[in-house]
C-alpha cells in the first residue's frame, strides 16, 4: 500500500493526458492502471503488469460492478432486437408523420426530452436518445458531436435530481450513513441547490434555441453541412457522401423485411422504467431507498428484452433462434463500451487503493474562508471526478467529507452536499475518461475526443456558472 502523495494523482492524470494526446482511451486506461499498480508493487514496472491484470479481473469480484457489465452487454442486445423489429424506425416515422420533427431544431428538442424523461439511468438515456436521433441529425445535417453534447449534458445532470433511481439510492444511502436524519428529505433539498445540473440543462436549451455553437461545435457544424459526419478523410469523395450512406445504412438496418412500429420501442421502455423503482423496492425489502440499484437496473434491462421478444414472437416476425443471433450481434456491438467501462471501474479502484481522492481532499481541508468552502468542495468534487471518471465514486469520497464539515461549522447541509454532487457531476461530465462520456460518443457515433474537445467548452461555462453560484449562496445561507 503507498501512502497517499503526490504520486497518488499520476495514475488518472496518465490516463487522461494519454486519452487526449492519442486518442487511444482503452489504452490510456490500462496504461493508468499499470501505473498505479507498478507504484502499489514498489516501483516495479514488470511486477505492476501482473498485478494490473489482477486488478482488472478483481473488478468481477464485485457484484454491482459485474452486473453494471452486463448490463452494458443486454442493452445492446436489447436496442439491436428493437432495430430488427422497426421500432426506431416506427418511432421516427411517428414523430415525422406529425410533423413534430421536420427539421433540425426539433431533431435536437427531441435528444434533448429524452434526457428529461428517461431519467432512470444515464447509460440507457444515451443509449435510447443516440439512437432515435442520430439518423435525424445526420438527415438535418446537424453534427453529431452536438448529439453527444446535447444526451451528454441532460442524462446524467437529470438523473442526479431525481430521487426515485439508482443515483438517488446511492445518495440517500451515503446521506444516511452520515447519520442525518430523514435522508430523503435532505436529499429532495439539494435538488433546487444542484447548480451545475441546472446550469447544465438550461446552457443546453439555450445552444438549442440560439444555436449558439462555440468554435470548436462551429467547426464541427460546418464540416456537416457539408456533408461530412466525421473528420475522418475529410476532403475525400468518399467522405463527401457519407451522411447519405449513413441514412442508406440505417435504413437497411431497420427495414429487413419489417414494417415497423413504434410500439416495438415504446412497449419495451415503458418496460423497462416500470421495472426500474420495482426492482429498487423488491431487493429493499419494501423500501425503494435501500434497494440495490446495479441489480435493478439489470432486471429493467431484462424486462425490456422480455417484451422485445414477446412482441416480435407474437406477431411472427421472428423466431428464437434469429432473436438468439440478434441478441449475440446486440451484444457485441457494446462489447468495446464494456472493455471501457471494466477498464475505468479498474482504474477507480486503483485510485482508491492509493488514496487519491483522500489526498486530493486533503489538501484543500486546511485553513479557508467559511465563504469559500462550497464552491471549494464544488471544485474538489470536480477535479477528483474528472480524474478518476466516475461521479459515484466522487460521491462517495466527498459526501462523507461535505456533510462533517457543514455539521461541524454550522453550515448549510443541503447546500454543502450539492456542492459536493454538482462538482461530481461537472468533473464526470468533463472527463475523457467517464463512462458517461464514452458512452455519448458511442452512443452518437462520432470521435471520442472530437466529443470531448466541443462539449468541454460548454461543461467550463456551466461550471463556471455553478462556481460563482456556490460564492453567491454562501453569502445568503
Amino acid at each position: 500500500m503507498v501512502e497517499a502523495s503526490w504520486v497518488s494523482i499520476l495514475p488518472p492524470v496518465v490516463a487522461i493526458l494519454l486519452s487526449i494526446w492519442t486518442k487511444q482511451v482503452v489504452w490510456s486506461l490500462f496504461a493508468g492502471i499499470w501505473m498505479g499498480s507498478t507504484l502499489m508493487a514498489g516501483y516495479q514496472p514488470i511486477a505492476g503488469i501482473g498485478a494490473s491484470l489482477d486488478t482488472i479481473i478483481a473488478v468481477f469480484a464485485d457484484a454491482g460492478d459485474a452486473r453494471v457489465l452486463v448490463f452494458t452487454l443486454l442493452i445492446g442486445a436489447m436496442i439491436r432486437t428493437i432495430e430488427h423489429s422497426g421500432g426506431v424506425k416506427g418511432f421516427v416515422s411517428y414523430l415525422e408523420s406529425r410533423r413534430w420533427v421536420h427539421n433540425g431544431p426539433r431533431a435536437q428538442w427531441l435528444a434533448w426530452w429524452i434526457g428529461i424523461v428517461v431519467f432512470i439511468e444515464s447509460n440507457i438515456t444515451l443509449l435510447i436518445a443516440g439512437s432515435v436521433c442520430r439518423p435525424l441529425f445526420d438527415r438535418y445535417k446537424i453534427a453529431r458531436e452536438k448529439l453527444a453534447y446535447i444526451i451528454d449534458s441532460t442524462s446524467a445532470p437529470v438523473c442526479v435530481l431525481v430521487p426515485l433511481n439508482a443515483w438517488g439510492a446511492l445518495i440517500i444511502g451515503l446521506i444516511a450513513s452520515m447519520d442525518i436524519e430523514a435522508p430523503f428529505a435532505m436529499f429532495v433539498k439539494t435538488i433546487p441547490l444542484n447548480l451545475y445540473a441546472w446550469f447544465a440543462l438550461l446552457l443546453t436549451a439555450w445552444v438549442i434555441v440560439r444555436n449558439w455553437n462555440l468554435p470548436a461545435m462551429a467547426s464541427a457544424e460546418a464540416r456537416t453541412q457539408q456533408g461530412q459526419v466525421s473528420w475522418t478523410a475529410a476532403g475525400s469523395a468518399e467522405e463527401s457522401v457519407e451522411v447519405t450512406a449513413a441514412n442508406s445504412a440505417y435504413d437497411s438496418i431497420l427495414l429487413e423485411g419489417n414494417a415497423g412500429s413504434a410500439k416495438h420501442m415504446v412497449i419495451p421502455i415503458i418496460g423497462m422504467l416500470c421495472m426500474m423503482p420495482v426492482g429498487l423496492w423488491i431487493t429493499g425489502d419494501g423500501d425503494l431507498f435501500q434497494g440495490s440499484g446495479s441489480t435493478a437496473i439489470l432486471w429493467a434491462v431484462i424486462a425490456a428484452l422480455v417484451c422485445s421478444w414477446s412482441l416480435a414472437l407474437t406477431e411472427g416476425s421472428a423466431t428464437v433462434a434469429s432473436l438468439t443471433a440478434l441478441f449475440m450481434e446486440g451484444a457485441g456491438r457494446m462489447l468495446p463500451i464494456a472493455i471501457i467501462l471494466l477498464l475505468a471501474l479498474a482504474l477507480g479502484d486503483v485510485a482508491k487503493m492509493l488514496g487519491t481522492g483522500a489526498y486530493v481532499s486533503g489538501l484543500a481541508s486546511s485553513a479557508v474562508p467559511v465563504l469559500l468552502l462550497a464552491p471549494l468542495i464544488f471544485m474538489v468534487s470536480g477535479f477528483i471526478a474528472f480524474s478518476v471518471g466516475s461521479s459515484w465514486g466522487t460521491f462517495a469520497i466527498m459526501i462523507p467529507i461535505a456533510v462533517p464539515i457543514a455539521v461541524n461549522l454550522d453550515l448549510s447541509v443541503p447546500l454543502m452536499l450539492a456542492a459536493a454532487i454538482s462538482g461530481g457531476i461537472f468533473g464526470d461530465h468533463a472527463s475523457p475518461i467517464s463512462d458517461t462520456t464514452v458512452v455519448a460518443s458511442m452512443a452518437s457515433q462520432t470521435d471520442h475526443i472530437e466529443h470531448v474537445k466541443t462539449q468541454l467548452p460548454y461543461a467550463l461555462v456551466a461550471g463556471s456558472a455553478a462556481a460563482v453560484g456556490f460564492l453567491l449562496l454562501g453569502l445568503v445561507m
